[in-house]
């Protein structure tokens, strides 16, 4: 039995639906996923209706853009209870800065002379969490860019004329809300960050895992992060990051965590929730922004976890 704990649907950027998701999971012989769109939990209703019609085990999850010491941080949240009412408010309030954010991307392309409306960007995503990937795929789709890497590369990307920076909560308030709401929070993608040494003041901070196994992790550095996982008392985790056909090919298949790793979480989840039937923790409050976005275990990795 094996897993992929990172998969993205149109319900953010992704382009696959929670259906065909789901089928292609079982297409590639996994057992059991996770979704994780970005600041949204909106497709696991969804979601789990699909993977039990085809017998998939499905953790509900989401993906956090943080931010800790100047360093962006992606924060994976496991187990969650979906209709939490501070998780959603924040989502929701998440939501809203990144409908902001399309809307003065488009001003900056508009500034160039790129005759693109937010409307259609809106319209194509068709989704309460868009992300640039819209916003590229509707510059192609309107016949203004070729490709998606054309959007990126001339627009979208880092520097680019119609970049926008985007709101980021602390990566310890955005633990505390993972856990608030009865998840577990795990680092994505840590080969991917370059900032390792924040690990030791994540895990410090409540951090339960490291995404070890990745897409974009070559088998040396899925080794590095076993043996940092194992030396901070920090769960395993591992999955594609599967975006559907954004940039070409999808990735779902190319990660097969072993079950034994989703069973460590699920009991740590468990533990979770029953100390916090007992307890009431005093969560900080996640940022707020004041102005709108403005322009400006030492094994090695098993073969079937290798990249692709």
């Amino acid at each position: 039995m094996f897993a992929d704990l990172h998969l993205h649907t149109r319900f953010s950027d992704g382009t696959y639906s929670p259906e065909e998701l789901a089928g292609h999971a079982q297409r590639h012989g996994l057992s059991v996923i996770a979704l994780t769109d970005h600041d949204s939990v909106e497709g696991c209703g969804a979601m789990t209706t699909a993977c039990a019609r085809l017998g998939l085990e499905f953790i509900a999850g989401a993906e956090l853009t943080a931010e800790h010491d100047g360093a962006e941080l992606h924060l994976l949240g496991y187990f969650l209870d979906t209709q939490h009412p501070r998780l959603l408010h924040e989502l929701a309030r998440f939501q809203g800065v990144r409908q902001n954010r399309i809307r003065e991307m488009v001003a900056r392309l508009n500034h160039l002379r790129v005759p693109l409306e937010s409307e259609a960007v809106f319209a194509l995503a068709n989704c309460r969490s868009p992300g640039r990937p819209h916003v590229a795929r509707a510059l192609v789709q309107a016949g203004l860019c070729r490709t998606l890497d054309e959007a990126f590369d001339r627009f979208l990307k880092k520097h680019r004329p119609a970049w926008v920076p985007k709101f980021k909560m602390s990566a310890t308030q955005a633990i505390a809300l993972i856990h608030e709401a009865g998840g577990l929070a795990v680092m994505a993608h840590p080969g991917l960050n370059h900032n390792d040494r924040l690990i030791p003041q994540m895990a410090e901070a409540g951090l339960d895992g490291l995404e070890c196994y990745h897409s974009r992790h070559s088998i040396a550095a899925s080794e590095h992060y076993l043996g940092l996982a194992q030396k901070r008392a920090l769960l395993v985790t591992g999955g594609s990051d599967c975006h559907g056909m954004n940039r070409g090919r999808p990735l779902i298949g190319s990660i097969h965590l072993p079950y034994r790793y989703v069973a460590i979480l699920k009991e740590r989840a468990a533990q979770r929730k029953a100390r916090s039937a007992t307890s009431t923790p005093d969560v900080p409050q996640p940022d707020t922004p004041t102005q709108p976005l403005r322009p400006g275990a030492t094994e090695p990795p098993p073969p079937s976890c290798a990249a692709a």
